[in-house]
């Protein structure tokens, strides 16, 4: 018994320890004296512990220990990896798992050295995913925050703090490319002071962890892993493994073998083979599971990351799932939110057919009070009149409308990647200029129904990690469908925004070809009538009269149009040069020219527009 209460009491010493019990406000620390052994710095200290802190002063005392034999053992690896400085080649696919990654590394992945698991939920970093992060601070007990050492706190990052705020959940700051010769972790912890994130080197109760992805051994992730493991076992994050469960659907998707299919995380219970849920508007019988390396498992426990399949319909992501005790219960409760949702939905209606019903009333009233002193014959000939205005549109005028509409049809491999465009999209304001209409959006491959909808709105298809068949692809070269696939999704915003610039006029742009500056006017006599005409000397460029001409006058611009001559001297000639002189006329006679006008040559060139919309990244 001396012996452990020995072995805590040493472990209490060290430096760390005091951090992490710093971050609780439940510590107070009297007097440091550090004395070097020969294997560790061993810190002695005198603590004021008052009784109802001993558990939390062992908790620490324990997460540290596993930290040091974590770092024992990552020591000895790190000595043993770079004693082989040959490197190993390993071939890698797309769709690789990280299962298999590992496994061709000859690396070990799922448990940590001291025993424990984490699942961790990576979110994009993209600002297009905003949602998609909202989701996973709600579902996680602590919030890991990648700030790049040399970007420091970017706009996302801000996002994400709000978010870990809004779900009240701790965080736990991983401070990324601390390899790079411009990265500066101190300032990195400085920007963060202005958003309410404290380091604890800062006084605060946010740990710092400064790592490397990119080197071979990951530089610091086990300490961050440690680091995560020691904040959860502080603050007691604790399931209840019994009882219905409960989770959360994280991410859906349609699988050609499987039908739909969601990954999700247990948060509540113990899902098993045959369970009955509801998640959203679908229920599902669980008819297989696998976890996050596809291997098939019987059982998912609270924290578990887990693939369900047996689902009537697809779930969307973020929607809470929940046990019930069979399926005519399930059916009920989807039922009833179909109802609900119904509902809402025939509010919404009503009130639109309300406001215009009062619309076509204020018009009944305005048109009575229009045709109310007139005799029945007048306002007969004026109904006709105004039926006449209001004909069917000309097939040219349709083929104009219809150029600045375009219409889109929206695929993804997964809800949250189709969430995440769609939600774009409600960022387009540019309707001023071309329509946005977003025919059909969904999970899955491209298939004929995408494409019969496509032909019928004249629209583009666009798939988001998804692909195409060959008899689809031919499907839409015959009916002259334009499908656009895309793995990256500011690449799919990009294309769409070209699509747009596409259906705009072209902007004419004027390029100056010469000036020229008028010296002297008179007239010349052709035939019965007198012609203006300018004595002109080109100052820069050259004067072409096939070209357009602009006349200014006190900087604005008076007139534009083409010549009727251009001479130099008696000759008529196409083209001035610099520092000649010459005489020319207007192709409009009644303007009339000044001693210090200039004259512009200039060419006119179609430039392609582009949209004014900015989705913001």
């Amino acid at each position: 018994m001396n012996r452990k209460i020995l072995k805590l009491e040493n472990l209490l010493q060290f430096h760390t320890v005091f951090r992490q019990l710093h971050s609780l406000g439940q510590r107070r620390l009297a007097q440091w004296n550090h004395v070097f052994s020969s294997a560790y710095p061993v810190w002695t200290a005198q603590v004021c512990i008052r009784p109802w802190q001993t558990d939390l002063l062992i908790g620490a005392a324990l997460s540290q220990y596993r930290r040091l034999v974590t770092k024992k053992e990552e020591r000895s690896w790190k000595s043993q990896l770079f004693s082989t400085k040959s490197k190993k080649e390993v071939e890698v696919w797309i769709g690789m798992t990280v299962e298999e990654l590992a496994r061709a590394m000859e690396k070990d992945i799922v448990s940590l050295p001291s025993g424990e698991k984490i699942t961790f939920l990576d979110t994009p970093g993209h600002a297009a995913f905003s949602a998609m992060r909202a989701r996973g601070a709600q579902v996680t007990d602590i919030v890991i925050l990648v700030v790049a050492a040399d970007d420091g706190v970017m706009k996302q990052t801000v996002e994400s703090i709000q978010h870990a705020k809004d779900a009240q959940v701790p965080i736990v700051l991983a401070i990324n490319k601390c390899d790079k010769a411009g990265a500066d972790p101190e300032k990195v912890k400085k920007e963060l002071l202005a958003y309410d994130v404290v380091c604890e080197d800062y006084g605060g109760d946010v740990q710092a962890v400064h790592i490397s992805a990119l080197t071979v051994n990951g530089d610091n992730l086990m300490a961050l892993a440690e680091a995560t493991v020691a904040l959860a076992e502080m603050l007691e994050l604790k399931a209840d493994s019994t009882g219905p469960v409960e989770g959360t659907v994280i991410e859906s998707f349609t699988d050609k073998g499987r039908g739909p299919v969601t990954t999700a995380i247990i948060q509540r219970g113990t899902l098993r083979k045959g369970s009955i849920l509801v998640a959203g508007k679908s229920w599902a019988k669980v008819r297989l599971m696998f976890d996050e390396n596809g291997k098939t498992i019987h059982e998912a426990c609270p924290s578990m990351p887990v693939g369900i399949v047996g689902w009537r319909d697809l779930p969307s992501a973020g929607d809470e799932i929940l046990e019930v005790e069979s399926e005519p219960r399930a059916r009920a409760v989807v039922d009833w939110r179909k109802y609900e949702l119904e509902q809402e939905k025939n509010k919404e209606d009503l009130k639109i057919i309300e406001e215009k019903r009062k619309e076509h009333q204020e018009a009944h009233q305005k048109a009575r009070e229009k045709y109310g002193n007139i005799d029945w014959k007048e306002r007969s000939f004026l109904k006709y009149q105004e039926r006449k205005e209001l004909k069917p549109l000309k097939a040219k005028e349709k083929e104009e409308r219809d150029s600045h509409v375009l219409p889109i049809i929206i695929k993804g491999d997964v809800d949250g990647s189709v969430e995440a465009i769609v939600n774009i999209m409600d960022t387009y304001d540019a309707s001023h200029e071309c329509e946005l209409e977003l025919v059909h959006f969904g999970v899955g491959d491209v298939s004929e129904n995408d494409v019969n909808l496509a032909e019928t709105f004249r629209g583009v298809i666009y798939g988001f990690n998804v692909n195409v068949g060959n008899v689809i692809q031919k499907s839409a070269a015959k009916k002259g469908v334009k499908i656009k696939l895309h793995k990256i999704i500011y690449h799919l915003i990009e294309d769409l925004q070209e699509e747009l610039s596409s259906r705009l006029p072209c902007t004419v742009e004027e390029h100056p070809i010469g000036e020229a500056s008028i010296l002297a006017t008179f007239s010349v006599t052709e035939g019965k009538k007198k012609v203006p005409v300018a004595g002109c000397r080109v100052q820069k460029g050259q004067l072409e009269k096939q070209k357009k001409f602009k006349l200014i006058r006190n900087g604005e611009v008076i007139w534009k149009g083409s010549l009727s001559s251009l001479k130099h001297h008696k000759d008529d000639v196409s083209i001035i040069k610099t520092g000649m002189d010459c005489g020319l006329s207007l192709s409009e006679e009644k303007i009339e020219f000044k001693v210090g006008d200039e004259i512009i040559c200039y060419e006119e060139k179609q430039v392609p527009a582009k949209t004014s919309w900015d989705p913001g990244f």
